[in-house]
């Protein structure tokens, strides 16, 4: 009975922070800084690629290369958002929810480029000696807004308690019972003896790891799904039909699917998209503050790349799975399959299928949990100084282990509304300080037009 009470006024909440205003927010800071940067997510999107590999310059700054920075970023948007993220948006919004990622994607590329930038240009030197930027440091510094960057701090700190530890851990926790029958609570005290190791390292531990995760898990699990979709080729064409008429006339039943509405369809698309690649939460910008480079333009153009491969890229290797192989709409025990036991049904038609997305998945939301450790100590850090952080990093560790048992409506539910509650502070200070973005990017775009 508690539970379901729970239940019902989470959803009311999130209906409530995730309403026709936040949406309309999202979508016109993304379109308004595209315009405003005369669309810099597509003119330079082959010259951020060549960067993300590039040698650093000789007067950069920062704590971890430019690459480790990246893959920090994309371990923190690279997680059950891009695999159980899609799976639940399918589920509850049908295919046209697929679509409206797409589209929020690569306006969110734009918005992911000015909240990098603003990152490093306002970023500073912290009491350890370590660079510290973000959201609460360029509105702070750029505004003088101290009250707001407090307010984004504290929904902050608590988001990565949420999105980016209880999420993770709840789906690495629902894998492992589903594929090894392992008990959640077991998981749960591994994976926080796992995460003190990593992250007590700090930032430099936390990048070094990511380097070696994301990169080989990427590529393992896109292979693994693009097999998938070759042998299912004959259905890719229907698949986008699908696609693109339930995004703008819902999506009919299918299977124990009850359908959906196109407003459900948006909704839940641009959610998931913001969980998958962290485009106007701000929070991800922290990576970027803590890279080694000499330009804020430079390191933005590498960070918005990160919007492409989690979302365009991957998660519509999962959407395209689930699509062609007839697992949308399927039901156990008289409930709609979701989540990753639905990712790991669409994968079982390959031999080894269900391993690639197990194990995709565990090491995703792994690498996802030890990323917003360091985002969530940042955030506290702002608001209680350089000692707070041990403290944090305690309460983050223990955390993991409940949250490998909580019901995974619950833990979605919470997470999208603090994803929800960050993004109203950040996008305002972006749109605030719109002239600072496209200054800076004018000066960066001047300074390489002699680069070889």
């Amino acid at each position: 009975m508690f539970m379901e009470q729970l239940n019902n006024f989470i959803d009311s909440v999130y209906h409530i922070v995730w309403g026709i205003p936040l949406l309309a927010l999202l979508f016109g800071t993304g379109a308004y800084l595209t315009v405003i940067l005369k669309g810099v997510q597509f003119r330079y999107l082959g010259y951020a690629v060549k960067q993300v590999f590039a040698k650093q310059k000789k007067d950069s700054e920062g704590d971890i290369s430019h690459f480790e920075a990246l893959m920090t970023s994309l371990a923190g948007a690279i997680g059950t958002g891009t695999i159980v993220g899609v799976a639940t948006a399918i589920t509850i919004g049908g295919l046209g929810a697929l679509f409206w990622m797409w589209i929020m994607a690569f306006l969110g590329m734009a918005t992911k480029y000015a909240e990098s930038l603003l990152a490093v240009k306002y970023r500073e030197l912290d009491a350890k000696g370590e660079m510290i930027g973000g959201p609460m440091q360029y509105i702070e510094r750029g505004l003088g807004w101290k009250w707001m960057a407090s307010l984004f701090a504290i929904f902050g700190a608590i988001a990565a308690l949420g999105t980016g530890n209880l999420a993770q851990v709840n789906s690495i926790a629902a894998a492992a019972g589903e594929l090894w029958n392992v008990n959640p609570w077991a998981t749960g005290v591994a994976l926080s003896i796992l995460t003190a190791l990593v992250i007590m390292g700090g930032v430099k531990s936390i990048g070094h790891v990511a380097g070696i995760l994301v990169p080989i898990m990427a590529i393992f699990y896109i292979l693994g799904g693009l097999v998938i979709i070759a042998i299912h080729f004959d259905r890719l064409p229907e698949a986008f039909m699908q696609i693109f008429h339930s995004a703008f006339h819902g999506q009919a039943a299918i299977g124990g699917f009850a359908g959906s509405t196109v407003m459900m369809a948006v909704q839940i698309g641009v959610a998931r998209s913001i969980f998958s690649n962290e485009a106007g939460l701000g929070i991800s910008s922290m990576a970027a503050a803590a890279a080694i480079t000499d330009s804020p333009g430079r390191q933005a153009m590498i960070t918005m790349t990160g919007a492409l491969l989690s979302t365009v890229i991957v998660c519509t290797i999962t959407g395209l799975v689930l699509a062609v192989t007839g697992v949308f709409g399927a039901t156990e025990s008289g409930e709609v399959v979701t989540g990753v036991v639905l990712a790991m049904r669409a994968f079982e038609t390959i031999p080894w299928g269900i391993y690639i997305v197990s194990i995709g998945l565990v090491l995703f939301a792994f690498s996802t949990v030890i990323a917003w450790a360091y985002y969530g100590e940042k955030c506290c850090e702002y608001l209680f100084g350089v000692r707070s952080i041990m403290v944090y990093r305690l309460i983050y560790c223990l955390a993991v282990i409940p949250g490998a048992a909580l019901q995974i409506k619950v833990v979605w539910g919470l997470s999208d509304i603090m994803n929800g509650l960050m993004v109203i502070p950040n996008l305002i200070a972006l749109l605030a300080l719109s002239k600072s973005i496209t200054s800076e990017t004018n000066l960066f775009l001047a300074s390489i037009k002699n680069e070889a």
